[in-house]
Parts: structure tokens; sequence; C-alpha cells
């Protein structure tokens, strides 16, 4: 019988998360209930927002439970079913566990038409992710033809994906990423100019890429960068506040006042997770669909193999390790038990 290993979280971190958070050990291999599916994970992603759940205090999802499995979108392959919903062979994406074997409920999960497009989209470009810069640039951010665009973290996942919905909409984007190989992807993505955070004059140069200043913030960092863009809010902007990244790890972390530009700008500033459009997502995966098959969009994915790697994909999140999507390939699909 295969081993069937997990990850728990053994440890809240107070700062940035490390190895001595989480423990990779063996559990039993389940048996699935009649009604159920017996899973074999595929892919994994790892977000931010994980982050978050690790603290003991409630934030915009349930935390993470000490001392079991952390959980997350992920690809999985149907290796036994009881169910008439799902069968055998059956690519599907969901909430899993991050557990290589799980037995889960088929009204759970949604199957995966590798035809339209390859399975990992679903974790990004047509999943949460690509939701996400979805709902927050058109339900908040309202872009129209002609506006400034402004994006931190544009050469994430999401931020990537921001870039491209608001070219499409007709807006001139400002990206800002703290890598030259992002800079270069903003570019290649449409952006009319991106911007090394790391550069001495950041302000000077993100204050002369948006000379009629800033219409649209879609904000997935937070912290410094943010303060370099709240001066440039022009009348009636709005804010967009995806993450705040730069913080997750600095649970005292404090800046610059920014009510101020709030009033002089008349801006709207407001927070979202993309689960509170989930009644619409048939309708985002419709536009986000139609735009990849149409050549609008396009994405990038950083994937490391290994199960043992979980751990480390997630922590390199906040070293800015990846480009576009983080996944980890777990196994591939018709892979024999071990």
């Amino acid at each position: 019988m295969a081993n069937n290993r997990e990850i728990l979280l053994v440890k809240r971190p107070r700062k940035e998360p490390a190895s001595d958070h989480l423990t990779i050990t063996e559990t039993d291999m389940p048996v699935p209930d009649e009604g159920e599916v017996l899973l074999r994970l595929l892919y994994v992603s790892v977000d931010p927002y994980m982050r978050c759940r690790m603290n003991e205090e409630a934030s915009p999802m349930t935390p993470f439970e000490l001392n079991q499995p952390l959980e997350g979108g992920a690809i999985a392959e149907v290796l036994e079913s009881r169910s008439p919903k799902l069968n055998a062979g059956d690519i599907v994406t969901g909430n899993l566990l991050w557990r290589e074997y799980s037995a889960a409920d088929p009204g759970s999960l949604r199957r995966i038409d590798a035809s339209l497009a390859p399975a990992t989209t679903a974790l990004h470009v047509l999943g949460l992710t690509g939701l996400t810069a979805y709902f927050g640039l058109m339900d908040i951010g309202k872009p129209q033809e002609g506006e400034t665009v402004v994006i931190s973290g544009a050469g994430g996942a999401v931020g990537s994906t921001a870039v491209q919905i608001a070219t499409i909409a007709g807006a001139r984007v400002v990206g800002i990423a703290g890598r030259e190989d992002k800079v270069e992807l903003i570019q290649k993505l449409g952006a009319a100019e991106a911007i090394n955070y790391h550069e001495a004059d950041f302000s000077q140069a993100l204050q002369a890429a948006c000379p009629e200043g800033v219409d649209v913030y879609f904000d997935n960092v937070g912290g410094e960068i943010s303060d370099a863009v709240y001066p440039l809010l022009n009348k009636f902007a709005r804010v967009v506040q995806c993450g705040a990244i730069s913080s997750y790890n600095k649970p005292h972390d404090q800046g610059p006042r920014h009510q101020k530009h709030l009033l002089a700008s008349s801006a709207i500033m407001k927070g979202f997770a993309v689960h509170d459009y989930r009644d619409r997502f048939p309708e985002g995966l419709q536009f986000l669909t139609k735009w990849l098959n149409e050549d609008k969009l396009t994405y990038e994915e950083t994937i490391i193999e290994g199960f043992e790697q979980i751990p480390d994909a997630l922590f390199g999140l906040f070293r800015g390790t990846n480009i576009g999507k983080q996944l980890v390939r777990v196994a591939k699909p018709g892979q024999e038990k071990e």
C-alpha cells in the first residue's frame, strides 16, 4: 500500500514562516465512503493568503488548525469513484488538503476539461487567481479607456492577470515589480510602463510614469510601495485592496497615513476577498475563458517538482522567487501508486 504523506501546521509563525512551522508526516490511506471519491494530488497552488490563515486570529478565511493538514487550491486525479458524479480517471480541482491521497465529496470538486485549456490554468488564469483580478478590477476598479491603472505585485499571478485585464479595458497600465525579469514580463503583457521598486529613485520614476496621475490603483503589496502611489491619486480614483504581502510577516507594521490623500482625491478604497463573488464566478470564468481563447490573456507558471517541496514554494512567495503562478507538481495523471 502506498505511503500517504501530509503537511501539518505545527507552530504559528510570528513573522516570516519557515521550515519549523510545518512538518511532513505520514497518515493512513483513505477509503472512500459511499458517494465519495478517492483522489491523488497532482498539483498544489501556494498563495500569499495562506500566511494570514497561519495566524490564530480571525482573517477573511478560517485560520488553519494546529497539527492539522493545510489546504488550498489543487488539482487531483480520481483514482476510485463511489459516486455517479465522477469517474475514475477524471481530473478535478477544488480546495484540497495538502495530503497525497484524500477521500472527498464530489460536490466540492469541479471536473477539468483539459481539451479547452491546460489543466493547470484551473489554478490561476481560469481559477481563483483570474477571478480575483477580474472582480477586483471590473467590479471595484472599473477602469475606463485612457485612464491610468497602477498595479503593484504586477509580476505575480494575480498582478500579471490584472495587467492584461486593465489593458483589455483600454487603460494605460503601469506595473510595479521587484526583479528585472518581472519588469520585462510586465512590459511583454502590454503595460505602458514597468518599474522596479528597488530603484533608488522609485518614487520619482513612478511619478514620471504617471504624468496625468493615477485613476485606479490595484494593490497587492501595501507598505512603502503604496505610500508612493497615494500622493498621485486623481479625483475620484479607485483603490482596489487585493493584498498586503509586505506586511503579512510584520504583525505591528505601521506606515505613513494615507487618509489625507483619500480626502484630497475623493477616492474610494475597498478591500475584498474573491469568495465575496462566489455567486458570480460563472460570469468571471466566461470572460476569462473568452479572452484566453482570443489570445488576449496569457500566463506564466513557475512549477517545481515534489510533494516535499510545497513548504519551500510557499516560503518563496515572500521572497518574490516566482514569476506568475507558483505551483508544485506532486504526480502525473495515470501514474501508478508506489
